[in-house]
């Protein structure tokens, strides 16, 4: 009897064991990951629902006529995703200042659909100190979060010790479709930035005001300074514009210029003419 016991329970162990050699083994392909990845670029995403922190069912399509940033993580995560996390607040603070504020969404989702509650998302950007308005945190089921991140080329799969993720951040154009990834938990800010001014400078608009025209020069002057480690003006191009605009009002002066000089030439000869009569 205690030796039948003892060869379930070593079966047990040697299952256990067995089991967790598995799952150490499961990890991502980088190269693969990032090929799954690329190939979502110009993919359109569906229309799915998520839930709020506070427990409000919202939907994708609420955030979109601007450009969406989707980031995913999993909040029992203790390096990795407070790292991309903070990464991505300091690259949306430069965005901000570039852009303004209320010209982009950011999404960050939680992908252990079991744990990554709205309570454990709200806990989640308390720790981090996220308060920026237009940031959301949420959560989804299992079956939405695996046909997202599909759409999203997204790759992760679960490990002894949590999770194995492409760390990854998403630009969604106005309309949901895909436009650029930006990888690693760290990364500089044109990445990032550099991305969204395009997309906020080439969104389709009806007729452009004056205004609208001003703000994109702006932004089309803004250049990132590595020194300083931040956006900044770039002056060059400003004058360099001056410059071209002054050389062709110049240029158009003195053509209107000789154009009249020629008119009045004209006259004053058709004037000096002796006139033919008839007697």
């Amino acid at each position: 009897m205690l030796r039948a016991s003892a060869l379930v329970i070593g079966a047990a162990l040697g299952a256990t064991a067995l089991a967790h050699d598995a799952a150490e083994r499961r990890s991502l392909d980088a190269k693969e990951s990032l090929a799954v990845s690329q190939a979502a670029i110009g993919r359109q995403v569906s229309d799915r629902s998520f839930v709020d922190r506070s427990g409000r069912t919202v939907k994708l399509s609420q955030y979109l006529g601007k450009p969406v940033v989707v980031s995913l993580i999993y909040t029992g995560c203790t390096d990795i995703c407070p790292t991309t996390t903070q990464t991505l607040a300091r690259a949306v603070r430069e965005a901000e200042a570039t852009l303004g504020t209320g010209k982009f969404a950011v999404l960050t989702i939680g992908f252990d659909t079991e744990r990554d509650t709205p309570q454990a998302m709200r806990d989640y950007a308390r720790r981090q100190r996220i308060s920026f308005p237009g940031w959301e945190f949420l959560s989804t089921d299992h079956a939405t979060l695996d046909a997202l991140a599909s759409e999203l080329g997204f790759s992760y799969v679960a490990s002894v010790k949590g999770f194995d993720h492409l760390a990854q951040a998403t630009l969604l154009d106005a309309g949901g479709r895909v436009y650029r990834q930006v990888y690693g938990d760290t990364f500089e800010p044109p990445f990032f930035v550099g991305p969204l001014v395009q997309l906020v400078t080439g969104s389709p608009k009806p007729a452009e005001t004056l205004g609208d025209w001003i703000e994109k020069v702006r932004l089309l002057c803004t250049i990132y300074d590595p020194a300083a480690g931040r956006y900044r003006v770039d002056t060059t191009i400003i004058v360099e514009f001056a410059v071209g605009v002054f050389l062709t009002l110049a240029t158009l002066a003195v053509l209107v210029r000789e154009w009249r000089r020629s008119r009045r030439a004209a006259r004053v000869d058709s004037s000096q003419k002796p006139s033919l009569k008839r007697g």
